[in-house]
Parts: C-alpha cells; structure tokens; sequence
C-alpha cells in the first residue's frame, strides 16, 4: 500500500532530489510540494526531467501550510534549512504526521550542542529526546 507524501522545500537542492525519489519509490504517492517561489508550477514545469512521471505534471507547488498538508499526507519530509525545520515539525507532529527532517535540527539530543555547532537556540528543544537520527551505523534499532 502506497503513502501519500509531501516534501516542504520541495525545490531547494536536497528537495529536488527527494522530489526524484519519491517519484520513483514503489510505496510514496507524492501528494504535494511546496515552494514559496515556485508556487502554482508544476513539478515538471520547475524540473523538466522529472517530466516522464505522472504525478510531476499534475502536483503543483503551494506555499507551506501545516494544517493543508497534515490533510494531504501521511508522511512529511522537511527539506528546509536548520532553523526552520523544526518550526514545520512541531504543528505537523501535533496533527498525528509523521515527519522526516533533512536539515540539522534533529540531528543531535541536546539543545546545549545545537547552540554551540549552530549559534542559536534550537526552536523545539522538547523534541530532541524523542527524534531519532536515521543515521543506521549508529541507530539501527
């Protein structure tokens, strides 16, 4: 059974190729994308490569709504700077999603350490304890 997922940051680098893969996997339906600057284009539109793909000439870039996409998906990945991330994690969580972050705001467990590599507070220190870092070397169980 297939997934509905949805990538915030969905033109930014990492969000392209998350866009690719997702197109590709056998268990995502790609639901929606957002991109503040590419709002109202589809996927195939902003990458024509990715073209061949059903889904990229009928999803379309929106601006991102924690609420809307709670509805649309199962699942979120966060392709947003460091920072930012956690700002979209915490209501996406609230709302019973699943969210995967590819930025830095969840890769260490202390706010303390996240201060000190990236000079800010961490913006949901209650999250820490209980994100696990997908790194499978170190945290397979």
């Amino acid at each position: 059974m297939r997934k509905n997922v949805a990538i915030v940051g969905a033109s930014g680098y990492s969000g392209e190729e998350l866009v690719r893969l997702l197109l590709n996997h056998p268990g995502a339906e790609l639901a929606a994308a957002t991109s503040r600057q590419n709002a109202g284009q589809t996927i195939a539109q902003v990458f024509p490569r990715l073209a061949q793909h059903p889904p990229a000439k009928t999803v379309r870039f929106s601006a991102p709504n924690p609420e809307l996409l709670a509805k649309q998906a199962e699942v979120i990945f966060l392709a947003l700077p460091h920072g930012l991330a956690a700002e979209y994690a915490v209501p996406l969580l609230q709302r019973g999603r699943q969210v995967i972050d590819l930025s830095a705001d969840f890769r260490v467990r202390s706010a303390a350490v996240y201060l000190e590599f990236y000079a800010h507070d961490h913006p949901a220190p209650d999250l820490l304890k209980q994100s696990v870092y997908g790194l499978p070397e170190i945290y397979r169980a």
